[in-house]
């Protein structure tokens, strides 16, 4: 106890000195140090919030299920990111202007990459605070938890008194690979990638009082492939009590997820890929990892073929890495009643951006004609062309350039009103709150809109460290202010209302209310239904 009061003393002292100066960021042999259940970790303080990076929450070997991590004597140093998930296709160029609008940090890549980052305003104040768990996106195959500039989460933390954690974990072949048949070690191996962050959230659970953090009042959020992985956690029975509220960013695009006779093809495809027959498979473990993604994407392409040719439903974008039923660690479909029943309790936000990758797809029509636009889609729709035009004013009846009939998303925005639907009909289900973020950046003249990852910046609060994706403008800060309440409020209470926004009402089927952010919010209807029915049937 003595110890205790004398660190509590110390540190308050040290941070209350620091700041009379007007330090920015506070360092020291004493200065943010706190337990763990494997040692102690140092971080730094800056601008008032303790910031600890590169913790490790688990180790594992390849294919294996994570263990807890070595323990550590004295005082690990806690101050820099920790390495992240190998990448199947290693960064070697980008493309200029794209790249100068997301602003990558890719770090560097370990196998061994099961740390964690936090964000807390104090360590020391005995409060227990709300927990945002952080997970990134990249689909299930690339990414890391400080990849874009917006994931940093000291203004989150500062803004909201929360506490913010974000995780790495392995990802593609390395996560998914399916050796189940070849061993009780490789037992998981189809799933090790969402129980490493299964096994991060109970860290979380045994750790974070230590940074002022409530373990029983966390919240998991996620975009694009991390948003993904939240819908996976929902329906993970292992996961369940280890968060109590969910957020959906982007994330409904795969309802769906592979079975075993396909994982276990990819698997067979790969080693036949490799020469490796079933007496060899633990040389798996330790052959280079650039020979294995190579043979294992060989593998995908294979297998997908085969699978197209059979008639066999392809989920997301075409066959990937990603999470299946295994029959133990996933027995369900996400969608099913069994997953639903899951997650029944669990409070969900969810949302899509307006443009998505849109933009993206139909950027060789910047600048084009009208004639040419219109041209376009009437060779694309036929005979509903008229309607298509219809539906689409119907839904953003204020656009008025024809290329904003082409970038509306239609991929990830109909997934996420499915899951809402469901979900809200659950008899006696927690709450859903769906948004739509209409915001239009206007970096590059504009032609970007509201890209995926565009919502990001406001979410965190990170308009400033993220002005090459939206500009750092005024009316992108004010908007930032307003998702940034929003986001803390649910994590807080599981109601995202506050007062610098417009009453936002329980999503259902028959109300469909939807929180546009934009400039002005507003709450609308679904309004984009007949042009999903259109798309759809094309």
């Amino acid at each position: 106890m003595k110890d205790l009061i004398l660190k509590v003393c110390v540190t308050g002292l040290l941070f209350t000195f620091f700041n009379s100066f007007g330090q920015e960021v506070i360092t020291g042999e004493k200065v943010a140090v706190t337990n763990t259940e494997s040692g102690k970790v140092r971080g730094y303080i800056e601008k008032g919030v303790f910031i600890y990076k590169g913790i490790p929450y688990a180790k594992a070997k390849r294919f294996e299920p994570a263990t807890k991590p070595d323990a550590w004597e004295g005082v690990r140093s806690s101050t820099v990111y920790g390495p992240v998930a190998p990448l199947i296709t290693p960064t070697s160029f980008v493309q200029d202007e794209s790249e100068f609008v997301f602003d990558h940090d890719w770090g560097y890549t370990n196998e061994d990459c099961l740390n964690l980052n936090v964000w807390t305003p104090n360590i020391n104040d005995g409060k227990k605070r709300p927990v945002m768990f952080w997970i990134h996106g990249g689909a299930f195959t690339a990414g890391s938890s400080h990849e874009l500039p917006s994931y940093d989460g000291l203004n989150l933390s500062k803004n909201g008194d929360v506490v913010v954690v974000s995780i790495n974990h392995r990802l593609n072949v390395l996560g998914f690979l399916d050796l189940s048949a070849y061993g009780e070690k490789y037992k998981h191996s189809a799933n090790n990638s969402i129980l490493d962050i299964k096994f991060a959230l109970e860290w979380v659970r045994d750790n974070i009082s230590n940074f002022g953090g409530d373990p029983d009042n966390i919240t998991i959020f996620g975009q694009s492939g991390g948003g993904a992985k939240v819908n996976t956690l929902m329906a993970m029975p292992k996961a369940k009590g280890l968060f109590h509220k969910a957020i959906n960013q982007s994330g409904s695009f795969r309802l769906s997820v592979l079975r075993k006779e396909d994982t276990q093809a990819i698997t067979m495809e790969t080693l036949s890929n490799l020469g490796i027959d079933a007496s060899q498979v633990d040389s798996l473990q330790s052959i280079p990892f650039d020979i294995l993604a190579e043979a294992s994407t060989q593998a995908l392409k294979s297998v997908e073929e085969k699978m197209r040719s059979a008639g066999k439903p392809i989920v997301g974008f075409g066959l990937s890495w990603g999470p299946s039923v295994d029959g133990e660690d996933l027995p369900y479909q996400l969608g099913s009643d069994e997953a639903l029943a899951i997650s029944k309790d669990i409070p969900l936000l969810i949302g899509t951006a307006k443009n998505e990758f849109a933009p993206f797809a139909n950027m060789r029509f910047v600048g084009a004609s009208d004639e040419a636009i219109l041209s376009y889609i009437k060779a694309t729709y036929k005979d509903n062309a008229d309607k298509y035009i219809k539906a689409v004013k119907k839904a953003y009846p204020n656009d008025t350039e024809a290329k904003d009939l082409l970038d509306v998303d239609t991929m990830f925005r109909p997934g996420a009103v499915v899951q809402a639907n469901e979900k809200s009909a659950l008899e006696g289900g927690a709450p859903v709150y769906m948004y739509l973020f209409t915001w239009q950046s206007p970096v590059f003249d504009g032609k970007y809109k509201a890209l995926h990852c565009m919502d990001l910046p406001f979410v965190f609060d990170n308009v400033s460290l993220a002005n090459q994706m939206t500009g750092g403008g005024k009316d992108a800060q004010a908007l930032a202010k307003k998702m940034n309440q929003a986001w803390i409020n649910f994590a807080k209470t599981g109601n995202p209302n506050h007062k610098g926004l417009p009453q936002w009402p329980e999503y259902n089927r028959e109300n469909t209310a939807t929180m546009h952010f934009n400039t002005t919010c507003e709450v609308k209807p679904q309004l984009d239904k007949e042009l999903f029915e259109l798309v759809q049937q094309n």
